[in-house]
């Protein structure tokens, strides 16, 4: 089979490579359709991240070259022995968080804490690929009345639904969003579903920042404003209850920080590549919370429900759809030079 096989930064090859077989607790998957992600883009451009190069992954052995694609939707195609609930035909999304068994934190049901870290496609191979195989405990069946392009943005959905339920935002609560990518844009669309009153976002792209109007944002503001704080004071009267940061630098974090209000809630879900200079006096004397958020857990049958309802339109963020044999250069480099670009799904059998 085709499959897009990472070798180095800036090196993804797509060639020929065995058909995977279950083993006796795995689930094998016909793909449909895979979505770049943001931690694809980071592998690809300075990699390695994620990807095991000098030692194998602990909880599988995987290393080195690698099958990309996390986000992603197919039909089971076979089972292992041991699987239940599960059956070759099923309509599926994949959560793609390894689990460690031994880790404390499974039994506390904070599976995503558990270590060491490891995802489908970066640490086992993915579903930039005909078929994957993966842990039955990442199965989630999907309803025939949610398209599998729908299912394979559930993945990023629950970043963003995950980071929405951990500020603890409330009906009527006002939120900044700083980063109009994916996941800031997914944010905005949880955000409308959850009832936010004011929806800010902020980004260097105007593209972006229009598609942020569309699903759902009441104000945008260029990232290169050094006054947002004190607009956004201006329309709520006292800061936003609850800020995002999609972006991942100091001028976001800062931005954000200031336009919250007295006792808000700061989430930080971006990746940050660099690390972060923070007043902690300032920080205490206002009761601030800063939370980081590490992908998501418990809340993937909810973001499927959502989706399939219609109070989550995530279709409308797919902005082009291409085959494997042109990953590279209309997904992956497309992605790095376009910011009009949102969310680019691979269509597996085209």
């Amino acid at each position: 089979m085709k499959a897009a096989r990472w070798y180095a930064a800036k090196d993804i090859r797509v060639e020929e490579t065995t058909i995977p077989s279950p083993k006796e607790n795995q689930v094998k998957i016909a793909v449909k359709f895979t979505g770049i992600c943001g931690s694809d883009l980071h592998e690809y451009t300075h990699g390695p991240q994620l990807i095991p190069v000098d030692k194998p992954y602990a909880l599988n052995g995987h290393q080195g070259t690698t099958t990309l694609g996390h986000e992603f939707s197919g039909i089971v195609e076979e089972v292992g022995k041991s699987v239940k609930n599960i059956k070759k035909g099923d309509r599926v999304t994949v959560e793609p968080i390894f689990k460690n068994p031994e880790s404390t934190f499974i039994t506390t049901g904070e599976y995503n804490l558990s270590e060491p870290l490891g995802f489908v496609g970066l640490t086992s191979n993915g579903a930039f690929a005909k078929y994957v195989v993966v842990e039955d405990y990442m199965v989630h069946k999907i309803p025939n009345s949610m398209t599998f392009e729908q299912g394979a943005i559930v993945e990023p959905a629950a970043v963003a639904a995950y980071a929405i339920q951990r500020s603890g935002m409330k009906m009527g609560d006002s939120v900044l969003i700083t980063g109009a990518g994916p996941i800031g844009l997914l944010t905005v669309q949880v955000a409308v579903a959850t009832g936010a009153s004011h929806i800010f976002v902020s980004d260097l792209s105007e593209n972006r920042l229009k598609k942020a109007k569309e699903v759902g944002a009441t104000h945008t503001f260029d990232a290169r404003d050094k006054d947002i704080p004190k607009q956004i004071k201006e329309i709520t009267g006292q800061g936003v209850d609850v800020f995002i940061d999609a972006a991942g630098a100091q001028a976001s974090f800062d931005t954000g920080i200031n336009s919250l209000r007295n006792g808000g809630t700061a989430i930080l879900v971006a990746l940050f590549g660099k690390k972060l200079v923070h007043d902690a006096l300032n920080h205490t004397l206002r009761e601030l919370t800063i939370i980081g958020t590490a992908a998501y857990r418990n809340i993937f049958p909810q973001v499927i429900a959502l989706i399939s309802s219609g109070r989550l339109p995530v279709e409308k963020l797919i902005t082009s759809t291409i085959s494997l044999n042109n990953i590279v250069e209309k997904g992956f480099d497309t992605l790095v030079n376009d910011p009009s670009e949102v969310k680019i799904l691979v269509d597996i059998n085209r």
